[in-house]
Formats: C-alpha cells, sequence, structure tokens
C-alpha cells in the first residue's frame, strides 16, 4: 500500500497553482505557469517557466519533471533535461524548462500547466570501489548491442 508523501509547498507568487493530479488515479502532479505575461518559444528555443511557489520534499525523495504529453504531441513542446530533478534539499522557486521542438512559435500563457511533476523515492547508494566486476551476458555492449527485435 503505498503510503503518502509530505509535500510542503508555500506560494511566492499570488497567481500560483498548487501542484496537483488532474485526475484520481494521475502519477504525476500538473505544474502551471505563474508569470505577468505570456512567454513566446520560438522553434528551437529554451526558456524556464516560472511556476510560483517553493517547495520542501521529504528527504530521500526526488520531484521528477516531465513534459505533459499533450503539449509534445501537438505542439513539440518537451523538457530539455527529461526528466529534470528536483532534490530534496532545494528551496528555490520551481521552474520548468521547456524546449520548442515543434515548427511553430509556441505561447506559454499565465496559468496553462506546462509539465508534471511525480514524486519518487530515492534510495540511499553506498559506493564501492573494486579491481574487477561480475561478468554478464552483455558484457562491454553499449549503444545498440542488444540489436534489433524482429517478429
Amino acid at each position: 500500500m503505498n503510503h503518502p508523501v509530505e509535500l510542503r509547498w508555500t506560494r511566492l507568487r499570488p497567481d500560483a497553482s498548487l501542484p496537483q493530479p488532474a485526475t484520481a488515479q494521475a502519477a504525476g502532479l500538473d505544474l502551471s505557469a505563474a508569470m505577468d505575461s505570456p512567454i513566446r518559444l520560438e522553434p528551437g528555443a529554451i526558456a524556464a517557466i516560472p511556476c510560483g511557489f517553493a517547495m520542501a520534499l521529504p528527504a530521500g525523495y526526488e520531484a521528477q519533471v516531465r513534459a505533459r504529453s499533450g503539449l509534445a504531441l501537438k505542439h513539440g513542446i518537451s523538457i530539455p533535461n527529461a526528466p529534470g530533478t528536483i532534490d530534496a534539499d532545494y528551496r528555490g522557486e520551481v521552474k520548468v524548462p521547456l524546449i520548442n521542438l515543434g515548427p511553430e512559435v509556441f505561447v506559454v500563457e499565465p496559468g496553462m500547466r506546462v509539465a508534471q511533476m511525480v514524486i519518487a523515492a530515492v534510495p540511499k547508494v553506498e559506493i564501492i570501489e573494486t579491481e574487477s566486476l561480475d561478468e554478464t551476458d552483455r558484457g562491454h555492449g553499449g549503444f545498440g548491442s542488444t540489436g534489433l527485435q524482429t517478429p
């Protein structure tokens, strides 16, 4: 059973929207733009879209910022570092870097839902230096090394 994770947030602008799921079973919380005027994204342009709030995640969690599928499919709007990570110790304004991969200008309007944020657990990792690694069938095979699957 999933237990709720406490996400504390503080409004930095009066027009900031609470991050919230669009539906009861949505994995992501929608993030909305909070700015005084529209931002034009020319094809190929990148802009940091302010959301107007700061937040505090509990230790051991991150927020993954992801593109909204509708904006990506209809307009080519994506996240250049997808998924972006917001660490639990960050307390600045949440901003979403958007890139326009589409052929036309895209205008981000104040209040527009621009991305989604998924809260994920981050395991504590113990780094161990060693002289050698265990062998696997894949070995050193990298990009494309497993080939294409055909029916």
